[in-house]
């Protein structure tokens, strides 16, 4: 205890997260404690997976406050971004809670594609914004968020070039780097594809993927440099009304008063919705990736490819390994019981997927895999909007496993919201939360003929 409580000590003086790590080390040397023993090095103002959920411990011991000016609920990389653009705009008081560690919902098992081909104008336009902060991640919010520009090929079955075509043009007007490539250029571009079932493909040189978790700790901690609190391991059970306004939340450590709440709690959102009246049609679905290493023979590093001919996407992972998902692993599930397995079932998918446009894989050696959650709505688009009925809520909700790439421009648009009285980077009316009571789902006039979407892409 006398440790532990002197690690507390140095964490509440420390002036950087590296010197507290390196202290806690050193007094934890001896211990049994092997969470605090083996608290791993790292560079400075950077998180990394141990460090975050020893990190845990010493957050939770801390007290956390009664009051703040905004609380976030949720700690993925949507949740992580308000909080830092709130701070950075001068918020003074941002509350930050995770009911488990950052990460630990759908960001920490996203593909983390970044790319900005949508069938739609809205959403290219918050992954165009969002594509500026990764580029400049370091710059501008400190840290390595893990960004790889190896270029993102969209691939489109015959019949579908015009539609490409509109979206490529309408991408081209905002600025996107972009263009409509043949068959043929696939096959340049994505060596030892086989390419005689497209109809065309979409090409986009700077983009790429990131690390989600590094982008979500780097996000945090730059939250925190700026004075933000972070709380994990703090569940919010219940966001308190009066008369029609948000007066603050409930959590597992007490009630912390506020008029102003941000919901971004992923696939954990119906309890918290329900008791407000709000039910907007979302479902929880858990979603499986796979992890293939490269045959014999296959030594490319790959681009980022989105193949809407096999329903899958897949992309590079490591130096000699290619993760990917595809459509048939999406279904129902609890998100407190679910199995973070992969079932041998998708893995044979994915491999067919996979081999049908890279004919290496056929025999290739499944090296891992995991499950994770997201919360579906109804039309697959995120809801991002303030709460009509309950004055001071503001929403990201419902984002169909697609919006880590919009993290940025979505935390920055929120904070606008809040801070300004408008979102101004982005318009964000496409995203109401009152289309779907409007009957007024979103559909896409230019997509390429799929039932669902490709999810965690």
């Amino acid at each position: 205890m006398k440790r532990l409580s002197m690690v507390f000590a140095a964490w509440m003086r420390s002036t950087s997260w590296t010197s507290f790590c390196s202290y806690a080390r050193r007094c934890c040397r001896t211990t049994t404690d092997s969470a605090w023993a083996t608290l791993p090095p790292g560079p400075a103002n950077q998180f990394s997976l141990a460090e975050e959920g020893s990190a845990a411990v010493a957050w939770r011991m801390a007290s956390m406050p009664r009051r703040a000016d905004v609380i976030v609920v949720g700690g993925g990389a949507n949740g992580t971004s308000t909080a830092y653009h709130l701070a950075a705009r001068g918020v003074r008081s941002v509350l930050l809670l995770e009911r488990h560690h950052l990460g630990a919902g759908a960001t920490g098992k996203s593909g983390a594609l970044v790319r900005m081909h949508y069938t739609n104008e809205a959403e290219s336009r918050l992954a165009f914004e969002s594509l500026k902060m990764f580029r400049e991640f370091r710059n501008i919010v400190g840290g390595d968020c893990g960004f790889e520009p190896i270029g993102f090929l969209q691939l489109v079955a015959p019949g579908f070039e015009a539609a490409l075509e509109r979206n490529v043009t309408r991408q081209q007007r905002l600025g996107i780097g972009t263009q409509v490539l043949s068959p043929d250029r696939v096959r340049d571009l994505l060596p030892g594809s086989r390419v005689d079932d497209l109809g065309a493909a979409a090409w986009e040189p700077n983009s790429g993927f990131a690390d989600p978790n590094a982008t979500t700790f780097g996000f945090a901690e730059a939250a925190r440099r700026l004075g933000a609190t972070i709380e994990t391991g703090c569940e919010v059970t219940r966001i308190v009304t009066e008369r029609g306004r948000v007066v603050g939340v409930e959590t597992a450590n007490g009630r912390v008063d506020t008029d102003t709440v941000v919901l971004v709690p992923g696939a954990w959102a119906a309890p918290l919705l329900k008791p407000l009246g709000l039910d907007f049609g979302l479902a929880p679905h858990r979603i499986q990736i796979t992890i293939f290493r490269w045959p014999a023979g296959f030594d490319t590093r790959h681009c980022v490819v989105i193949d809407a001919t096999r329903h899958s996407w897949f992309r590079p992972e490591g130096s000699a390994a290619t993760l990917i998902g595809v459509e048939l692993g999406v279904g129902h599930a609890d998100p407190d019981t679910y199995d973070e397995g992969v079932d041998p079932e998708f893995v044979a998918t994915c491999r067919e997927a996979l081999s049908a446009r890279l004919p290496a894989f056929a025999k290739a050696t499944m090296r891992g895999g995991w499950a994770g959650m997201i919360m579906m709505s109804p039309d697959g688009r995120p809801i991002i909007d303030q709460i009509p009925s309950v004055a001071g809520l503001y929403c990201m909700l419902g984002d169909s496993g697609t919006s880590f790439k919009t993290s940025p421009a979505i935390g920055k648009c929120l904070a606008e919201w809040i801070v300004d009285g408008k979102p101004r980077t982005v318009d964000l009316t496409p995203f109401r939360s009152t289309r779907f009571a409007e009957g007024r789902l979103w559909q896409d006039a230019d997509n390429y003929g799929l039932d669902g979407l490709t999810i965690s892409r």
